[in-house]
């Protein structure tokens, strides 16, 4: 009888164990769940004041981390800037800098300006496509701007890489927001990120096929004096050049018949290579690619302090900020790249980086593009990503700084004009405040192409006003 009731004890102690087990695995779940967002949570912060600027930001900024490789410990950081218009309903753009691995802080809505040995000011940008638009600003790919990666390992990339962690940042990203998951959805970039934005763009469509969760409102995709990889990119500089009045009749001609057939990137006979030596010495060398018409600033280019002459300030901001390294010159005030500078200084001070919510230990020097890090360019040329885009009926605006050397507009017009697409509307003239911003065209694919007179390799950094109008109409369906 003892035994008997033993047992039944035992038995019973054995089912309370299962249902306390049973209770306990939903419980786990729970505190998973709630450990996992809480940290997202921490990841991310909103920032109210800047270092630098005169009172509380005026529209609302969020600062924060995304991991993007989990074997790594790869982060992307990210400025997350609402609509100053309609935040709800206006479109959010995925925004990605060229470079490769430029910070995505060169198109902030910010002005940097004034330096006087101090931490740099801000000034507020009259002219940000925030006016109009949710912009998130990416550091990518891993090693650009204070993202950062734990191993160096992750800091391999190259256009794959870097467009499938841009479209891992941007899932993750709308999860954790998921108020913007409905709002027409744009991918855009500049430079070589021109290059990157279609890949993305068809792998958040292949997501949407895949009826992959949370579906994104893909509309289109926004590219801006714009790399594809294909030799159109280089082969077009010269004919540009002669365009311009750079080189003679004569020159262009024996380039044209001596590298007849060839990529200019890596040509394939001596003589061809030697008249593309002669091309860039002397007369790439001595103008800006950037804008031809721009004063040519040869202190633009990276030097470590040690090249140079230092001053007092120098000494004393060294001593103040663990983060510089090694300061860039500063150039003639005149030269667009003096800002650059003066954004290196901002960027790497402590305060700035406490304020921006910055990992501490992650990034030891902020550049404005790191072009230590390896990346090779495997991927030949995009238009297959432009075509299947735009076969589904995704819009695109193409836009081109008319007096860029780097990517020349000519160029672009070309590989358009490959993708056999019959024209809706004819070259003409866009105008913003009675003055011609530019010219345009619009194809029966939903492409929009525009030049912006006047504007440079980055287009809305020299013509910010007409760009905003630019992307305003566009946006909203209107003609340019």
């Amino acid at each position: 009888m003892k035994r008997m009731k033993e047992e039944g004890r035992r038995k019973k102690e054995e089912e309370r164990k299962k249902k306390k087990k049973k209770m306990e695995i939903p419980l786990l779940i729970v505190s998973l769940i709630f450990l996992y967002f809480f940290s997202s949570a921490l990841s991310s912060s909103v920032v109210t004041y800047l270092p630098g600027f005169q009172g509380p930001l005026p529209f609302y900024l969020e600062t924060g981390y995304v991991e993007v490789d989990q074997d790594h410990g790869g982060e992307f950081f990210y400025y997350f800037i609402e609509s100053e218009n309609n935040p709800t309903e206006d479109p959010l753009l995925l925004w990605l800098t060229g470079g490769p691995r430029c910070s995505a802080f060169s198109g902030l809505v910010f002005e940097i300006a004034e330096y006087n040995g101090s931490l740099p000011s801000l000034v507020y940008h009259p002219y940000s496509w925030t006016k109009v638009a949710n912009v998130i600003f990416v550091d990518s790919p891993l090693g650009s701007g204070f993202s950062y990666s734990r191993k160096y390992e992750g800091y391999d990339a190259n256009d794959t890489i870097w467009s499938e962690q841009a479209y891992k940042f941007l899932i993750q990203w709308l999860v954790e927001h998921p108020q913007f998951i409905s709002n027409p959805l744009y991918v855009a970039g500049d430079s070589y990120a021109g290059k990157i934005v279609p890949m993305v763009a068809k792998r958040i469509l292949d997501g949407i096929d895949e009826g992959k969760e949370p579906l994104l409102n893909l509309q289109g995709y926004i590219i801006g004096n714009p790399t594809t990889g294909g030799k159109v990119d280089k082969n077009s500089k010269i004919p540009y050049a002669h365009s311009m009045g750079i080189i003679s009749d004569d020159f262009f001609e024996m380039i044209q018949k001596s590298c007849s057939g060839q990529a200019y990137e890596n040509p394939t006979t001596s003589q061809c290579q030697m008249y593309l030596n002669s091309f860039t010495n002397p007369f790439l060398s001595e103008i800006n690619e950037a804008h031809i018409l721009e004063m040519y600033c040869p202190e633009c280019q990276w030097k470590p302090l040690s090249s140079r002459a230092s001053t007092t300030s120098d000494k004393r901001i060294l001593k103040e900020n663990k983060n510089i390294l090694h300061p860039p010159s500063f150039p003639d005030q005149n030269c667009r790249c003096y800002v650059y500078a003066l954004a290196y200084y901002w960027a790497n001070n402590d305060t700035v980086r406490t304020a921006l919510n910055v990992k501490k230990e992650t990034i030891k020097e902020w550049v404005r593009c790191n072009h230590h890090l390896p990346y090779p360019k495997e991927l030949k040329s995009n238009i297959k990503y432009h075509f299947s885009l735009l076969q589904r009926g995704y819009r695109a605006l193409v836009y081109s700084g008319d007096h860029d050397l780097v990517v020349p507009f000519s160029g672009t017009k070309q590989w358009i004009k490959s993708l056999n697409s019959s024209i809706v509307e004819d070259w003409r003239s866009w105008h913003v405040g009675g003055q011609v911003a530019g010219y345009t065209m619009t194809y029966s694919n939903n492409l929009t192409f525009a030049t912006v007179k006047g504007a440079g390799h980055t287009a809305p950094e020299y013509r910010p006003q007409e760009c905003l109008a630019m992307i305003m109409r566009w946006i909203f369906g209107e003609l340019l």
